[in-house]
């Protein structure tokens, strides 16, 4: 049964839940086997909580099955930069490594308030910082499809947990690609909202529309269950809407066929790798053999590298900046580099930043009323060896340059417009390649409809990864 149960997907398990054939601690058992079988290998869950999961299923099973909650008991995991109460919460950093918060962040509360039973934190590099999930208090996560590869990140363990049945959902956050490079990486989806779709908070920097918390899973179908339990405002989080009329399931539920569509393979701001230029071609070719006009297209993002450089450095010298004199030997040099550069910026600099940031909505939002999506790679290159810092690190690429890599979903970050990621096909060596579904200002709706219907164009559906030791 347990072995079963890890590769339905999530609509089925809450069904289940739902209905009182399965309790909240038979999925508990299911996944915390699964969780001791694999991740030994993959090191995607390194904090557990069991123990306080079980407590939650206490809780949900002495009140009626009927008023459990949208999820019905079914456990997810929380990425180790979001606060769950009581649980070591580390954000990967040996500054953090023994904190243990009271109080759970607004996106746990949703959760939890929708039946949501919290059981581990999934591994994110330090603070969130760079596309590869390795920090020093847990080590590198590693890729289900290829364990000497990175998963990418900062929701690195988000995805290769998914991967591999050791999730049905898993919540993430993305600032530059965090959501939508892991999922490339490891063949899952991701829903990047518009700003404040997902109320996210407390945090220094409440107002911040570059970084996003979202949802992660296995196909189309789930991610907008777990899209549904997440939306809502709270009183605690500076950005908030409420939720949309219609449920993201409902929108997912009923396919719409984009009329047309843009799509570039780099987006004018990056080198994107032949064997995923190839990968994302072939998808594009299925798209137009179902009568979907694609044009070569893409909106002017000539300004999107300072108006998404200067908030994130500033973002980062706000979090971290006071404790910077202390720290600087305990942190990692790339993000020293990032806090550095946010305490020098200027006035100058930031005005000029603020003034690019609105001209690159204002570009994209009238770029998107010509097309019903835009779809870009969601990572410009494969996953690449674990113990490569960032790519370029072994070739000499100085701190300063980590993520330019990640110039791809840097530039549609600084957009702010709602991104799904889907898997669109494998390389030849089996490596999955991912595409930015990349929608209208706050078109999340529309969004699920459309990429419901490209999932089936692609015909890619959900699978567990099953994980074998290199020597087997």
């Amino acid at each position: 049964m347990t072995s079963d149960l890890i590769r339905q997907s999530a609509r089925e398990v809450v069904a289940a839940l739902a209905a009182g054939d399965l309790s909240p601690h038979d999925a508990l058992d299911a996944v915390q086997a699964r969780v001791e079988a694999v991740d030994h290998l993959i090191n995607a869950l390194p904090t557990r909580c069991f123990d306080r999961a079980r407590r939650n299923a206490d809780r949900l099973m002495s009140v009626p099955v009927a008023e459990r909650g949208l999820l019905a008991g079914l456990p997810v995991p929380i990425k180790d930069l979001t606060e769950v109460a009581g649980v070591r919460t580390t954000h990967g950093s040996r500054l953090r490594e023994n904190f243990v918060p009271e109080q759970s962040g607004v996106i746990v509360e949703t959760l939890e308030a929708n039946g949501a039973v919290v059981y581990a934190k999934s591994n994110t590099p330090e603070f969130g910082a760079g596309g590869n999930t390795f920090n020093d208090v847990f080590g590198a996560t590693r890729n289900p499809h290829d364990l000497l590869l990175t998963s990418g990140g900062s929701s690195g363990g988000a995805a290769a947990a998914l991967a591999t049945g050791m999730a049905w959902l898993a919540h993430g956050s993305d600032l530059a690609g965090s959501l939508r490079t892991p999922a490339s990486f490891c063949g899952v989806t991701s829903l990047r909202p518009s700003p404040g779709r997902i109320a996210n908070g407390p945090t220094v920097v409440p107002f911040l529309v570059h970084s996003q918390h979202g949802p992660m899973a296995r196909d189309i179908g789930d991610l907008a269950l777990f899209a549904d339990a997440m939306v809502g405002e709270s009183p605690r989080a500076g950005l908030g809407k409420p939720p949309p009329q219609e449920s993201f399931r409902s929108a997912a539920a009923a396919p719409a066929v984009p009329a047309r569509v843009a799509y570039s393979v780099d987006l004018g701001v990056t080198e994107t790798a032949p064997e995923v230029a190839e990968v994302c071609g072939r998808a594009m070719h299925a798209l137009e053999d179902d009568r979907i006009e694609v044009v070569a297209d893409h909106p002017d993002l000539s300004d999107a590298e300072v108006a998404f450089d200067v908030p994130r450095a500033l973002m980062f010298a706000t979090l971290l900046g006071a404790e910077l004199p202390e720290a600087r030997d305990v942190l990692k040099p790339e993000l020293v580099w990032n806090i550095e550069r946010g305490l020098a910026l200027d006035g100058d600099a930031v005005r000029d930043a603020t003034a690019a940031q609105g001209r690159i909505f204002q570009l994209a939002a009238d770029f998107m009323s010509d097309y019903d999506l835009l779809i870009c790679p969601a990572a410009s290159v494969l996953p690449f060896p674990v113990e490569e810092r960032y790519v370029g690190y072994r070739a000499g690429l100085p701190p300063s340059d980590y993520y330019r890599w990640l110039s791809i979903a840097a530039a549609v970050s600084a957009t702010t417009l709602p991104v799904i990621t889907v898997p669109c096909g494998r390389t030849e060596t089996g490596l999955p390649v991912g595409l930015q579904l990349i929608g209208r200002p706050h078109g999340e709706l529309q969004l699920f409809s459309m990429a419901s219907h490209f999932e089936k164009v692609l015909g890619i559906g959900p699978a567990v990864v099953d994980v074998h030791s290199p020597d087997k």
